[in-house]
C-alpha cells in the first residue's frame, strides 16, 4: 500500500512510552449474540427441546412444557445456570433419567441455528492489532465456539470465554475477570464491545472501558482505536 492511500485504523494497545509504562490497555473483548453474530433463536425452546430429546430416545412427561418453565435448581445472584442441568432436572421432576451427555447434546443442537455475521464485524476484527477475545452471556455449553466456527470467526480470537463456563454472567466481575485471565491482563485493561449496556457495560465499574454497538460494527475500530490508545 503506497504511503499516499487511506488506511484502515488500526486499534493497537500495550503501547509503550519512554519510561516503559503502558499507555493504554491491553486486550479487546467481544460480546458474542447481538453484537459480532446473529443467531436466530427458537420460537419456542421448550418444544425445541422436546423434538431433540425426543430424537435422542427421551421419553417425555406429558407436561413438558409445565416442567420446563418451573425453577429447579438454586443459583447464586449473577451465577449462570445451565440450560441442560435445568432440563435435565426438569425431566427428573417428573421421574425421567436422562443422561447428561444426551440432554447437553439435545438442547445444543435446538438452539444450533443458521448465523449470520452482523455489518462490521470482520473489518473491525482485522483493525484488532492486540489479543482478543469473546465473552458471551450464553447457558448453552458449545453454543459459542460451534456459531463462531460456523461463520468462520473462531480462529480470530485468543479465547472464548462463556458464562456456562465461567459460572458467572457480565456484569458480573467474575466474568470479565475470566477472560482478562485468559488474555493476560488485568480487569481493568480490558476494552470490552457489547450490545447490552447494563451487561457489557458493566466492565465499566471495575476500571475497564465500554463501546456499545447496536447490531452493526461498521465504524468501530476507530472508537476502539480511540478507546485502546487513550
Amino acid at each position: 500500500m503506497g504511503d499516499d492511500e487511506p488506511q484502515a485504523a488500526t486499534c493497537r494497545v500495550g503501547q509503550q512510552t519512554t519510561d516503559g509504562h503502558s499507555t493504554a490497555p491491553h486486550a479487546a473483548s467481544f460480546d458474542c449474540f447481538g453484537t459480532l453474530v446473529y443467531l436466530p433463536r427458537p420460537n419456542s425452546p421448550a418444544a425445541a427441546i422436546a423434538e431433540e430429546l425426543t430424537a435422542q430416545g427421551i421419553e417425555l412427561p406429558a407436561d413438558w412444557a409445565a416442567a420446563y418453565t418451573e425453577p429447579h435448581l438454586d443459583r447464586a445472584e449473577g451465577a449462570e445456570l445451565s440450560l441442560p442441568n435445568h432440563a435435565r432436572a426438569a425431566l427428573s421432576s417428573r421421574g425421567v433419567d436422562a443422561p447428561q451427555s444426551v440432554v447437553e447434546a439435545a438442547v445444543l443442537d435446538a438452539f444450533d441455528r443458521e448465523a449470520e455475521i452482523l455489518p462490521g464485524a470482520v473489518e473491525t476484527l482485522d483493525a484488532v492489532d492486540t489479543r482478543a477475545g469473546v465473552l458471551s452471556n450464553c447457558s448453552i455449553p458449545g453454543l459459542v465456539p460451534r456459531t463462531l466456527s460456523q461463520v468462520d470467526l473462531f480462529d480470530r480470537f485468543d479465547t472464548v470465554v462463556t458464562s456456562v463456563e465461567v459460572g458467572w454472567r457480565k456484569p458480573h466481575r467474575r466474568a470479565f475477570a475470566a477472560v482478562a485471565d485468559e488474555l493476560d491482563v488485568a480487569v481493568d485493561a480490558l476494552v470490552h464491545v457489547g450490545d447490552n449496556r447494563e451487561a457489557d457495560g458493566g466492565i465499566e465499574r471495575y476500571g475497564g472501558r465500554y463501546r456499545h454497538v447496536d447490531g452493526d460494527l461498521t465504524g468501530l475500530a476507530e472508537r476502539l482505536a480511540d478507546a485502546v490508545t487513550g
